[in-house]
């Protein structure tokens, strides 16, 4: 045997193999796109649409960027969009056409939209012809329906009707109209019979889940002054919806996302329920704040469209409602989780309730100090608190070093972190055994470390509790970093949570609603948070008590 020639042929192989290693790690850091193209799609994640119109204006040139020069040009036209600038939209949409990558239905799609913006209604019908594949087919019908339905006239300067009847968008806002008509012509009732021997309905039904969520992202439309700087939970609230729906449609789940800016506007959130896309949603999500949550709810009612409310416990509104709910527990429901832990734990019967300047916790505590004292509790202290006097409260009870407590347990409502931390250092220092039962949001402080007490007396009310040692979870938290290079915020996982939890009661009979099915389904585990049951009530009435145990959180009912 050749030894020589053998050495030569493993060096060889060796080499190649190398070589082959550098080239792909080449290939792939060219393929990362630059950092002011990341920018300009952060932007528009962001709703910052102009910022992000400018910065993709740098990467149209195909010559130089190939076909990132259409990953531009498509999110450049979503961006003019939202600006009402649909002519430059079909300008950018129109160059891709006959362009042969990934995303070609979906810029065909977008170019219908641009045209059905800019009025030229034939154009968009002719462009929605050339899809071939769900949810876009779906999408197509129902914006045509949205944009025909409201002028019965519009399809009078059609092409033959022959011609458009593959669209059951179109058709479906034929009908719609002509039903409307108070008067109906000879050629009107010909047409009318056509469509209905065909078998088309007045109203555009199908399986697609229509999510619209309507979230204060600017306070003022003209001078476009964002509120994500300051109320950046918004924004994490958003990109959880944002990224539960592209894990749903990954899932082959036909759902679509629809985000509006409410502005902080009455006037403009009134003028927007009016959209064809909002009222057509099957279900609305947002906004948060107590005017705008009024109006909204008042049209989810008059609608029959079940309205969403994100992240208030303050749900005593919505008890009589047949489409408003809480996504979080309501006050009733916290009282009755605290009431029924304290009646099963058996620590004793005296109680002391301190609760923050927060309208939330202060209606709560006086709540808790009523059924308490229903439940045959003697509730001996009940207290505003904040950071600065939290320890003092604590101390009056005699939770101090080397005292017996005045009281069998001690319930702290707040989720403020400026008053949690004394409070935990104190609790650190004495080494007290008195239970202590505070919000769940104390589990997320960096500066607690629970497991670290010489007592396990701290407990936990649930308020949507994220399930923290889950697959789910860790899933979760890496498509997020992978996403927006940092991990998830409590307001981001219950952002992906409510969409889960829309989808998992999502059942169409005639029009989507949520009641038949949380009736039905009682308690329902949830794939980031510990669960829910909105049985017969219209918030989330789950609201246990957890004890960390060997860094684990376990209910104690």
């Amino acid at each position: 045997m050749d030894l020589s020639a053998n050495f030569q042929s493993v060096l060889m192989r060796k080499v190649l193999l190398v070589l082959s290693f550098f080239i792909s790690t080449a290939f792939a850091v060219a393929q990362q796109p630059p950092a002011a193209y990341l920018k300009a799609k952060s932007d528009l994640d962001a709703k910052a649409y102009g910022m992000a119109k400018d910065g993709f204006a740098a990467f149209l040139d195909e010559t130089r960027y190939g076909e990132l020069s259409y990953y531009a040009a498509f999110h450049s036209a979503e961006a003019a969009l939202q600006l009402n600038q649909a002519p430059q939209a079909i300008e950018l949409l129109s160059a891709l056409k006959g362009k042969v990558w990934s995303q070609s239905e979906e810029s065909t799609y977008l170019l219908a939209l641009a045209y059905f913006q800019d009025n030229q209604l034939v154009a968009g019908l002719q462009a929605l012809k050339a899809l071939t594949r769900e949810p876009l087919l779906s999408k197509g019908y129902r914006a045509t329906f949205s944009y025909f339905q409201s002028d019965s006239l519009n399809w009078r300067i059609m092409p033959p009707l022959t011609e458009l009847m593959d669209n059951q968008g179109f058709t479906a806002a034929m009908a719609y109209g002509l039903l409307k008509k108070p008067i109906l012509t000879a050629e009107d009732r010909g047409i009318l019979n056509q469509l209905i021997k065909s078998g088309t309905q007045p109203a555009l039904k199908d399986k697609v889940l229509d999510v619209v969520v309507i979230l204060p992202f600017t306070t003022n439309a003209e001078q476009n002054i964002s509120l994500m700087e300051s109320t950046n939970f918004l924004l994490e609230l958003y990109q959880g919806i944002d990224l539960e729906v592209a894990r749903l449609r990954e899932d082959g789940v036909a759902i679509q996302l629809h985000t509006f800016d409410s502005k902080r506007d009455l006037e403009y959130l009134n003028a927007l329920v009016n959209d064809p896309t909002v009222l057509a949603a099957d279900v609305i999500l947002g906004p948060i704040y107590p005017e705008e949550t009024a109006l909204i709810s008042a049209f989810a009612e008059s609608q029959k469209i079940p309205f969403i409310h994100p992240l208030s416990n303050l749900g005593d509104r919505y008890e009589e409602s047949q489409f408003s709910y809480l996504f979080r527990p309501s006050l009733s429901s916290l009282a009755d989780g605290v009431v029924n832990t304290l009646k099963t734990q058996g620590w004793g019967k005296t109680v002391a309730i301190g609760y923050s300047g927060n309208s939330r916790d202060e209606q709560l505590g006086l709540l808790l100090q009523n059924q308490l004292a229903k439940e045959g509790f003697s509730v001996v202290k009940v207290q505003k608190v904040d950071s600065k006097n939290a320890t003092s409260f604590l101390q009056g009870l005699g939770v101090r070093r080397g005292n017996q407590p005045s009281v069998n347990q001690v319930i702290l409502l707040s989720d403020d972190p400026a008053l949690a931390q004394p409070v935990f250092s104190l609790m650190e220092s004495i080494s007290a055994e008195v239970p202590l039962l505070v919000m769940d949001s104390w589990l997320g402080y960096n500066f607690s470390n629970f497991e670290m007490l010489e007592y396990a007396n701290f407990y936990f009310i649930s308020n949507n509790t994220p399930k923290y040692h889950s697959e789910a979870m860790d899933d979760f938290r890496k498509a997020y970093y992978s996403k927006h290079l940092q991990f998830p915020s409590t307001n981001s996982l219950l952002g992906a949570e409510l969409v889960y939890w829309v989808h998992a009661n999502a059942e169409f009979a005639q029009d989507y609603d949520l009641r038949p099915t949380l009736d039905k389904n009682g308690n329902q585990p949830g794939r980031l948070t510990w669960g829910f049951n909105f049985q017969k009530v219209n918030n989330n009435s789950y609201s246990p008590v957890f004890k960390l145990e060997s860094g684990e959180l376990i209910p104690l009912n």
